[in-house]
């Protein structure tokens, strides 16, 4: 089975190449560097979920092409196994669960994260809708203005296409986030 960096290497030079943008061209767009971008296509770079985010906007894809292993055999992860793509602004990371298939629109990730700094998120995709499920610990999530601080077994559905906020307050917080695009 690929491994993170090789899937994400394969999957951005197809999505470059299919938008007909140099990297050169890319990197300027995304607002990132020439030089990350050339080492996430060699499948050398060590990439942060703002920088997938980044490309993603840039390559107008959803974050989950970049990163889902698109097997079409049943998918276990065991809690112990996630291989999360790390923030670079804080101690968050976030393993890609289920990818939407061809027709559908929803992303399921496992979201693991420490008291620290806030995960700030940019608007995603118009009409995109996220939904938070806490599993451990205690968050703030929502839109920035309005978060709202969930305890375990707690539900919260906000609108991705505005900023918004996830903030462990407890050590060893999980959750689970569904992005349902439209």
């Amino acid at each position: 089975m690929d491994d993170l960096r090789t899937r994400i290497a394969r999957t951005l030079r197809r999505e470059r190449e299919a938008a007909g943008v140099s990297v050169s061209e890319l990197a300027r767009r995304a607002g990132i560097s020439k030089a990350t971008v050339s080492q996430l296509e060699s499948g050398a770079g060590n990439p942060s979920v703002e920088t997938l985010w980044a490309l993603g906007v840039t390559l107008g894809v959803p974050f989950a092409v970049l990163v889902d292993q698109q097997l079409n055999a049943p998918t276990l992860i065991r809690a112990d196994e996630h291989a999360g793509v790390p923030s670079s602004a804080s101690v968050y990371s976030a393993t890609l669960l289920s990818a939407s298939p061809p027709g559908a629109r929803r992303d399921v990730y496992m979201i693991q994260a420490e008291p620290g700094d806030p995960r700030r998120s940019d608007p995603h995709h118009g009409g995109t809708t996220e939904h938070v499920i806490l599993v451990s610990g205690q968050a703030h999530v929502g839109p920035v203005d309005e978060a709202v601080l969930l305890n375990p077994g707690d539900y919260l559905s906000y609108a991705g296409d505005v900023p918004h906020v996830f903030e462990a307050v407890v050590a060893g917080t999980s959750a689970v986030l569904i992005s349902e695009l439209r």
